[in-house]
């Protein structure tokens, strides 16, 4: 069986924490590693499963082998969007990649999302196990999340009658969309309704078959796309052409609302989407007066509120069921009530052109990450870190010098046609158009302080001669 994660979501309903450019599955928001890590950790030890393959976008490709890494997984495979088309196309290159590089004939491949939470890895192992059955005879398997609450933030499955092979599993009578809150309450009332997990197990030419039986269109573009697909690194990168052409829809729409082979494995293991602030508030560990707190925070007369902060201290006093979230860059204060309106904030900021849409202070590169610390019309500060062994690019700038002042480790600067080393409280000037590259040889990360000055200072002012990461050069 190869698990498939899915990693191509922005979590916009978690903003400011979770941006286009740096995206919750890549956050520690639950545990103290981040949730992609932890969807790979709970499949470790199953019986017969393989090494993940993770489909995201191309934006987020090195988050994500740096955390395979972390984890062990040296040579991972990661395919890469081009664009975002939903989960139809997408587990159908999982499925033609599964087949073309397993030496099963017909692999099970298992779909899951990387930002979800499911503490009972016991129950979702023993839902799996009753999946592998079905699927191994011919159904398309999802799961279903048994209910504990009329939730309307969900869409939902009806089951129907058990299947014939396995009474374990039950026939698919319908898929619903999110509903209102009496119709949430008779479906949490009737017992036969389950949230839908996004979640699916099948065989990869099962699925295939499916596809190409009820969304051809889909089928061929993503058959296309892999066919044409170069490898890069660690990287599988579909070709953009084929893909853009691709209609976007989910596996739900697509596929298993059509098919009659259908059928659902109910799962009650704690699942959670964490599709919002309030959902991280239900889940955390609460303190006496009902509060979550992350980060440094002062409560007076507070109560179930959830806390969060990235740096600066966050002090209430009389307030009760609401989010506060501070980043460098953004507070936010909402009621819990309401948190899943966070997104029309995201989209009135994109309206507005505005970096805090997408982008973080703290930008992460493969070498490291910068932050800024302070700017103006014609000078900008940032904090850079490199990690050991990391390097930079070779590059040059046409409209800004740098003065870069080394507070932690050892650099090795390339300038010009030297080459030297910087310590602590050693400094360089890099001159306006000049080729450069920073290196860490060290075994600690490197900090810098870094100082630019000129009359453009935007990130795409970089032009590459030579970059280890494949990035676009000159």
């Amino acid at each position: 069986m190869i698990p498939v994660i899915l990693s191509g979501g922005s979590g916009t309903r978690l903003w400011p924490v979770s941006r286009r450019s740096h995206p919750k599955q890549f956050w520690p928001l639950v545990s103290g590693t981040s949730m992609l890590h932890e969807t790979c950790d709970r499949l470790a030890g199953y019986s017969g499963m393989e090494q993940p393959l993770v489909i995201c976008n191309s934006e987020h490709r090195f988050f994500v082998a740096d955390q395979l890494y972390d984890i062990g997984l040296g040579r991972p495979s990661i395919i890469l969007e081009p664009v975002g088309r939903n989960t139809a196309p997408a587990v159908a290159v999982a499925a033609l990649h599964a087949l073309k590089t397993t030496d099963e004939k017909d692999p099970l491949i298992l779909i899951l999302p990387a930002d979800h939470v499911i503490p009972d890895k016991a129950a979702l192992w023993a839902a799996i196990r009753q999946g592998e059955k079905l699927a191994q005879a011919g159904y398309l398997v999802s799961f279903g999340i048994v209910p504990d609450k009329p939730e309307t933030g969900y869409g939902y499955i009806e089951g129907g009658r058990p299947t014939e092979e396995y009474p374990f599993g039950r026939h698919i009578d319908r898929f619903v969309e999110k509903p209102d809150q009496p119709t949430a309450e008779r479906y949490l009332a009737s017992g036969k309704f389950y949230w839908n997990s996004g979640m699916f197990l099948f065989q990869a030419s099962s699925y295939l078959k499916a596809l190409e039986d009820c969304a051809p269109a889909i089928f061929d573009a993503a058959a296309r796309a892999y066919g044409q697909a170069e490898h890069d690194l660690d990287f599988i990168r579909l070709d953009e052409a084929s893909f853009a052409a691709c209609p976007s829809d989910s596996i739900d729409y697509a596929v298993m609302e059509k098919v009659k082979n259908g059928a659902m494995i109910p799962l009650d293991a704690g699942w959670n989407d964490v599709g919002s602030w309030s959902a991280l508030w239900e889940i955390g560990e609460k303190d006496d007066q009902g509060n979550v707190v992350h980060g440094d925070a002062m409560m007076e007369q507070t109560e179930n509120c959830y806390l969060y902060s990235e740096g600066r201290l966050v002090a209430t006093v009389g307030i009760e069921d609401q989010i506060v979230v501070e980043t460098p860059d953004v507070v936010l204060v909402a009621h819990r009530d309401h948190a899943q309106q966070v997104k029309r904030i995201v989209e009135r900021l994109a309206e507005q052109h505005r970096d805090e849409a997408t982008e973080h202070h703290r930008v992460h590169r493969p070498w490291g990450c910068y932050r800024e610390i302070d700017s103006s019309e014609r000078y900008q500060v940032k904090r850079i870190t490199v990690k050991p062994g990391a390097s930079l690019s070779l590059q040059m700038h046409h409209h800004r010098a740098e003065h870069w002042v080394v507070v932690k480790g050892t650099a090795r600067v390339t300038r010009g046609d030297k080459s030297f080393l910087l310590t602590e409280n050693q400094s360089t000037f890099i001159p306006l158009g000049e080729r450069h590259r920073l290196e860490n040889p060290g075994q600690i990360p490197l900090e810098l302080i870094e100082v630019q000055s000129g009359s453009y200072l935007a990130e795409d002012d970089i032009l590459r001669f030579d970059d280890v990461y494949g990035r676009e050069k000159a």
